[in-house]
C-alpha cells in the first residue's frame, strides 16, 4: 500500500467463514456489530468480545454503513 492509501475494512474470502464479511484480518463478522448495536449493547461492550477489532475499524465500518444509507 502506498503512502495515503487505507487498509481494507472489510474482506470476504471464500475459506473466511464460508465467504461472509469479516473485519479484515480477523475472523469477526461484520454482522456482529450491527447485532450488538440492534441489541443495545455498547460499541465498547462489542469491542471487549471481539479483542481483534479495532475500535478505529469498527467505526469506520459503521461511518461506512450511514455513508451508504445517507447517499
Amino acid at each position: 500500500m502506498g503512502p495515503g492509501a487505507k487498509a481494507p475494512l472489510i474482506s470476504k474470502n471464500p475459506n473466511v467463514l464460508g465467504g461472509l464479511p469479516v473485519f479484515a484480518g480477523t475472523r469477526v463478522p461484520v454482522r456482529a456489530l450491527f447485532q450488538y448495536l440492534e441489541a443495545g449493547d455498547t460499541l465498547e461492550e462489542f469491542l471487549e468480545n471481539f479483542p481483534n477489532v479495532r475500535r478505529e475499524q469498527a467505526i469506520a465500518v459503521i461511518e461506512a454503513a450511514e455513508a451508504t444509507l445517507l447517499a
